[in-house]
Parts: C-alpha cells; structure tokens; sequence
C-alpha cells in the first residue's frame, strides 16, 4: 500500500516534495493556507523568478553561507541542471543571465508556478488550499498526522514540513513550521532576517537616497580585538536609501553580519580600481588641470554631484573653495575618504523586506541524506525553515528545491 504523505506548504519546498513523494509511490497531499500555491515564488526576482544558479560544484557551494556541507546529499538528489531539466520538461524554456542566474525565458514566475503545479497534478497529488495546520500529532516517538485549525486530525505515515521561514509574512511564511518543530523537541535557531537593507548610524544616506553605485567596493569589519577582522569584501553595485544602504552587495553582506552588530564597522570605496597612491596622483593631475575652478567642479569629474558635495562636507571642504589653494592634507583626506568612506551599521530592516530568513531548526537534528528528523520518525524537514542559506543569485531556490525533493523521495521510500 502507498505511504499516506501529507505536506504542509505549496512553495518552492513544498511543491517539489509532493512532486518527488508522489513520483516515488507516495500517496500525497499538500495542505497550503493560501488560496494558491507558490506565493513567494511569485514575487521571487521582482517578479522574474531566479529559479536557480548555473554555477558548478564548488563554485555553487561557495556561495552557500551557513551548513554547506549538510546539502551535499540534497544537491545529489536534485542538482541545479537537474532542476533545469525538470523544468524545461515541465515546459518552461529557461535563459541564463549574468552571474550564472537562472530566469523563465519569459520573465514570469508565474510560468515556473503554473508548470510545477502541472507537475503535481499529473502525479496525483491532492492540494488543499484554505487549509491551515494548527499542530502536529505525534504516537509515541513518530509522527502519526497533524491537527487543521478547524479541529479535523488527517493521519499520514510521514509529514513534510514545509512552511518557509519567516520573511514576508504576507505570503504565509509567519513561522508556523518553526513553531511545530519546537513542540517536538527540536532545537530551532533563532529566526533573522537575511539578504536584507541595513540602517546606519550615519543621517547622510539619506541625502543621497536613491543614489545608485556601480563598480564600488563594500567590507565590513569587526573590531575590538587587537586586530580586526574582515567579515566580508566585495565588489559591484550598492544603493543609498533614506535608512541606510541597500542594493546587491548590501544584502549579501547582510548575511555575513554576526547576529549583533555592536563592534562592526563597514567602508565603501569608491575607487575600487586605484590604490591610494593612484588616487592621489589623479587628484594631483584633475587639481592642476582645474586650479582656477572651484573644488565642485573637480567633485563633478569623480563621482556623481550629490556624492561628490556629500564627499565635501564628510571632508570639511567647501565646494567654494577654489582649487589651487587645496592644501595637500586636504587633498589626502578626500582621496582617503573616496577610498575608505566610513558607515556604522545598527540594525538590519525587518522580515517584511528581507529576501529570506537566516536561522531555522538546527541541522544536526536533521538526517542530511533523507531530511527526516533525528527526533521523531516520520518526520521530515524542507526548504527555507531548516538553517541553510544563500547568497542572492538562485541559490536560496536552488537549496528550497533540493531539499524539498529530498524530503518528498525519501518520505515515500521510507519505513
């Protein structure tokens, strides 16, 4: 007889795990507490949907930032290009971008939604929207079934968890699956944001709110001890809010971040390409060249005018000076502040704008190479709420689609 299967959540974890349960045997059905499936798939990528990432190997687990190791097993069962494989065969023609990122040929995540649910359908799995899971039901040391908010018990020989984590709770994601996995024992890490804007100490972001950089450089560092430490470094395109700072590299540097920011420092170089010693030759050169202008003028020929006076008044400059009486201490402190422009994180902005949730239930009491539980038998985890997480790029998807194919194989094929 078929295992009776009961998946909680019809995201990106959700779907794939009904989807392999099914394929393997299973008798599945998925209870999602919305009125459709794939909510958070729909506005993944503005929209666009970065299904996955094309990188090989090592150079896809080298953008997992938290448990890498744990997904090895989970990658085997359904690689990146399988992924693409079953999507294409589901119907839905794939492009590759920059950065290795992975789209729907036709820009719509409602395209990758539509072809999954195709998928479940003509497995036979059973959706019930409008369907919301008030507890688990457990028979000793396994899980014999869960419990609706409604009152109805529904017994299953296995339940997959999948529920998401906690960021944009206006897709359902409000931590219902964590909550479950804390009643049964687990040790659950405290839920964060991640990929996420960051406010700063500094007011003068908000001067240039709206500002976007191209081709900078952005690290953070830790101090305090008798040396800092970089937590993280890298290069390409940032944005200035009325908060802070945002775009790209903010939200992975986000992810880098220790859970308190006290003590951490960061720094954008505007220059990334110059040393100092470069930077300051050009200087010397565009002064010369401009020493009967004002030093607005010099600002305009290095970086956009709003920065440029945001630049002069970080410097103590007026952008009436006149060039030639720049005096070499000021020059220094200019190109020094283009090179290493000073801003204190305090704080990351909430789950409402955070990409994903960083933290979950600890995976040492997840078995990696079938995703069940440690603790209770029949009990399966997937996706977005265990502690796995990603750069921006298709890998956080990759790591919900990985996992969720585990769990749903592995649920079918169990004892």
């Amino acid at each position: 007889m078929a295992k009776k299967i009961l998946v909680v959540g019809a995201g990106a974890a959700g779907m794939l795990a009904a989807l392999f349960a099914a394929r393997a045997g299973g008798d599945v059905t998925v209870l999602e507490r919305n009125e459709k499936p794939g909510k958070k798939i729909y506005i993944t990528g503005k929209g666009r949907c970065n299904v996955t990432n094309a990188a090989q190997g090592e150079d896809f687990m080298a953008k997992i930032v938290r448990n890498p190791r744990f997904l090895y097993a989970s990658f085997a069962a359904l690689s990146n290009q399988d992924l693409m494989r079953l999507l294409e065969e589901l119907g839905v023609a794939l492009k590759t971008e920059r950065g290795e990122r992975v789209f729907p040929a036709s820009d719509k995540s409602s395209d990758i939604i539509a072809a999954l649910r195709r998928g479940m359908e003509k497995s036979g799995v059973n959706v019930c929207y409008h369907t919301r899971v008030a507890s688990l039901v457990r028979a000793e040391d396994r899980v014999s079934g869960v419990r609706l908010e409604s009152g109805e018990t529904l017994g299953a020989d296995a339940v997959i968890l999948a529920t998401g984590g906690v960021s944009y709770p206006s897709t359902g994601s409000t931590g219902d699956g964590l909550r479950f996995a804390a009643e049964t024992g687990h040790a659950v890490e405290e839920p964060m944001p991640a990929l996420v804007p960051i406010e700063t100490r500094e007011t003068w972001p908000g001067s240039l709110s709206g500002l976007s950089l191209k081709n900078v450089g952005l690290s953070a560092w830790r101090t305090g001890g008798k040396k800092e430490k970089c937590i993280c470094a890298q290069q390409g395109e940032m944005l200035f809010t009325h908060f802070g700072v945002s775009g790209p590299m903010v939200l992975t540097l986000s992810s880098f971040l220790p859970r308190e920011l006290a003590g951490v420092r960061m720094e954008i170089d505007l220059k990334p390409a110059l040393d100092e010693q470069t930077l300051d030759a050009r200087l010397v050169r565009d002064f010369r060249e401009l020493s009967k202008k004002q030093l607005a003028t010099a600002m305009d020929g290095l970086e956009p005018h709003r920065l440029g006076m945001t630049l002069l008044d970080l410097a103590e400059l007026s952008p009436a000076l006149p060039i030639h009486s720049v005096t070499q201490e000021q020059r220094r402190r200019l190109g020094t502040l283009m090179k290493h422009l000073p801003l204190t994180p305090v704080a990351r902005r909430g789950f409402e704008e955070a990409i994903i949730t960083r933290g979950g239930v600890c995976v040492k009491e997840i078995n990696p190479s079938t995703m069940e539980s440690r603790k209770v038998k029949g009990l399966y985890f997937a996706g977005e709420m265990i502690d796995v997480d990603a750069e921006t790029g298709g890998f956080n998807l990759q790591i919900a689609f990985s996992t969720g194919a585990l769990a749903g194989k592995s649920a079918a094929e169990g004892f």
